[in-house]
C-alpha cells in the first residue's frame, strides 16, 4: 500500500504535457529565421526545441543552447551560451542573439512561428523543409 502511494507522484508527474514551446512543435523541425522586424535576415540562423526546457540552433556563425521553460504561448530564451567561432556574419549573429533573448510571445502557425514581444518587435520563423 505504501508503495502506491510513494509511487504516485511519480507517475502523475510522467504524464504532465510539456506545457512550453517545445510541447507544441515537433522536435525534428528546425525553423530558419527569415525576419526580423519587417527586415529580411539575409544571414543563415535557425531554432529548435528538441527537448522539454531546451532551444538550440546555428547562429550565422555559432551554434548555441539555451533554456525555455515557460508555459505556451510565452518564451523566454535564457542562458543563452554559443560557441565562439569568428566569421563577416558576426554582426548579424549579435543581432540575432539579441533579439532572440527579448521575445515574450510565441505564435506557431503551421510551418511559420512568430515571436514578438510588447516593444512590437517580432522575428518570422519558417520551418525547414
Amino acid at each position: 500500500m505504501y508503495r502506491v502511494i510513494l509511487t504516485l507522484p511519480i507517475l502523475l508527474a510522467a504524464c504532465i504535457k510539456d506545457e512550453s514551446i517545445s510541447g507544441y512543435t515537433a522536435p525534428d523541425t528546425v525553423y530558419v529565421l527569415q525576419e526580423i522586424n519587417g527586415a529580411a535576415f539575409a544571414a543563415s540562423a535557425t531554432l529548435q526545441f528538441q527537448a522539454k526546457g531546451q532551444a538550440t540552433g546555428n547562429g550565422p556563425c555559432n551554434g548555441f543552447r539555451a533554456t525555455q521553460t515557460l508555459p505556451y504561448p510565452w518564451i523566454a530564451i535564457r542562458d543563452l551560451v554559443a560557441t565562439k567561432r569568428a566569421c563577416p556574419d558576426l554582426p548579424a549573429e549579435t543581432q540575432y542573439f539579441t533579439a532572440l533573448q527579448e521575445m515574450a510571445l510565441a505564435d506557431v502557425l503551421g510551418p511559420v512561428m512568430i515571436l514578438s514581444n510588447d516593444a512590437g518587435d517580432e522575428m518570422v520563423f519558417r520551418a525547414q523543409n
